[in-house]
């Protein structure tokens, strides 16, 4: 394993040099799909389902987002990042009528569920003076005609040169920006009224990989998560019904999913309807990703006889955060308290010795005929059976293994710019076995023998701003038969992590 993290010229937030490695932090789950409103490109934080209802209209026949987010808060999830993406969606647009012209005003926010409108009026402003004006503006519910969310800028004008200029100050609203051509005249005062919108937005076509992918250099896609700290977990519901993310938005995932040290979550395609099927597919398909989980069947609703197979990658989203919470990544998730609600069956019974042939191929599989005892099983990652390296097929070890390079990254990233590298070395030896300490005493480990190293035999070398400093851990996994050795190397631009061909002499817990 080689796993690089490029921070380029993103500004990064550094850990202190003396807090401790929070061995207990909460795991960050990021959704990317469609929402009938809500900002395009932008990370919003999300911690129940009523908050996701507000912020991005909650269930919407066009996405399956919403379900997704919901299985996410029933499994016991607490919080998600969610991306809101579109394909050629449009804001609604008012236009203010003007002595000549019009002042035209696009919602910022695309989709037909934006509701905007506005009023002008010139309250304060100097009967003498014709090129100032006040502009309001209202986000009303489409359901209720409640007022959301209200701006208001005062003395505005349609002169270029004023530092009052409507196109420059439009440019700190979260509703609208201004489109051109600008009037000669100020905007006639509408008095009580609100001016209602000419032009409805409209919410776009189905989405394609390359809108769920996006732009590296726009940050928009999965690349507006570069505005986000930590994630652990990455999942793209499917963006219509009957159909999954292709090859372009899966491999783009997989690569950005391992420069963060994440998790992704691949829903299997509806037309798996058997065993042969999915380990057909799964073959087809190349996937061999240490870094991505997948599972087999999808679920039904109980008792309902036509209902349509369902992706459940937002429960299994939800099961992971709390899996962490309650216990930790190396505990698997087969076990009393992390079943599938009441609701969710598999929507095909599975085999044991079918189910063995699916695990072999890296497929998790959703077992258990009875309502709240239908449970993932494997515990494997798509790199499972291959040449990729068999201890990372294992998803206990590979996910703690995530968690502890993640967190010492963000815990040591001071350290190439602490002109005494001595003293630097000796505060990471200390801070990162108080961090291992406390996760044996968790249960992490098989036995309470780990190594715990900083540039082995270079202590006295000053720190090279290339080469920066290497941290070397050897640890046995609690659910693996082999001890795992990495080397954590940490520079000015990026942290890199790898697996080494050695396992040296550990020591004994104190």
């Amino acid at each position: 394993m080689s796993d690089a993290t490029d921070r380029g010229i993103t500004v990064t937030e550094i850990a202190p040099m003396d807090q401790p490695i929070d061995a207990s932090a909460e795991t960050t789950a990021a959704f990317v799909g469609r929402a009938l409103r809500g900002p395009l490109d932008t990370p919003i934080l999300i911690r129940n389902f009523a908050e996701f209802g507000r912020r991005f209209g909650g269930f919407w026949p066009g996405s399956s987002l919403g379900s997704a987010v919901e299985q996410f808060f029933e499994h016991g999830g607490r919080q998600v990042y969610v991306i809101r993406v579109a394909n050629n969606a449009r804001g609604a647009m008012i236009c203010l009528p003007a002595e000549h012209g019009a002042l035209v005003l696009r919602a910022v926010e695309p989709g037909s569920a934006e509701q905007i409108r506005a009023a002008v009026d010139y309250d304060g402003i100097d009967k003498d003076d014709e090129s100032l004006f006040n502009l309001t503006l209202q986000r009303v519910a489409p359901d209720t005609g409640l007022v959301l969310d209200q701006e208001i800028f005062r003395r505005l004008t349609c002169d270029a040169d004023s530092d009052r200029y409507v196109e420059g100050v439009l440019l700190s609203s979260s509703l609208v920006r201004m489109q051109s051509p600008l009037p000669t005249h100020r905007p006639i005062a509408t008095r009580t009224e609100y001016i209602q919108p000419a032009q409805s937005g409209t919410d776009g076509l189905a989405l394609s990989d390359y809108d769920l992918v996006g732009s590296a250099s726009r940050g928009t896609g999965i690349f507006a998560l570069n505005q986000v700290e930590q994630i652990d977990v990455l999942y793209m519901p499917p963006p219509e019904i009957g159909r999954v993310p292709g090859p372009a938005a899966v491999l783009a995932a997989e690569l950005y999913c391992r420069k963060r040290g994440a998790m992704l979550i691949l829903d299997p395609p509806e037309e798996w309807k058997s065993t042969y099927d999915a380990i057909r597919g799964i073959r087809e398909a190349g996937y061999a990703n240490s870094d991505a989980i997948s599972y087999f069947p999808r679920a039904i609703v109980r008792d309902d006889k036509k209902a349509r197979p369902i992706a459940i990658g937002g429960a299994l989203a939800g099961l992971l955060c709390k899996l962490d919470r309650l216990h930790g990544p190396w505990e698997d998730l087969d076990q009393r308290g992390f079943a599938l609600n009441r609701e969710l069956v598999p929507a095909i019974d599975i085999f044991s010795s079918d189910a063995h042939l699916l695990v072999k191929e890296g497929l998790n599989v959703i077992a258990g005929k009875n309502p709240g005892h239908t449970m993932f099983c494997g515990s494997v990652t798509l790199a499972h059976g291959t040449q990729v390296g068999d201890e990372f097929g294992s998803l206990t070890t590979r996910r703690l293994c995530l968690m502890i390079t993640n967190a010492i990254d963000r815990a040591t990233r001071w350290a190439v710019f602490d002109p005494n590298s001595t003293a630097a070395r000796e505060r990471i030896v200390n801070k990162v076995h108080a961090f291992m300490c406390a996760l044996s005493d968790a249960g992490a480990f098989k036995d309470d023998h780990f190594l715990v190293q900083c540039d082995a035999g270079t202590r006295r070398k000053p720190v090279d701003p290339d080469r920066g400093i290497t941290v070397l851990l050897a640890f046995h996994p609690a659910g693996s038969d082999e001890t795992i050795s990495l080397t954590i190397q940490q520079t000015a631009a990026r942290c890199r992590v790898a697996t080494t061909a050695f396992a040296p002499v550990r020591a004994e817990v104190a």
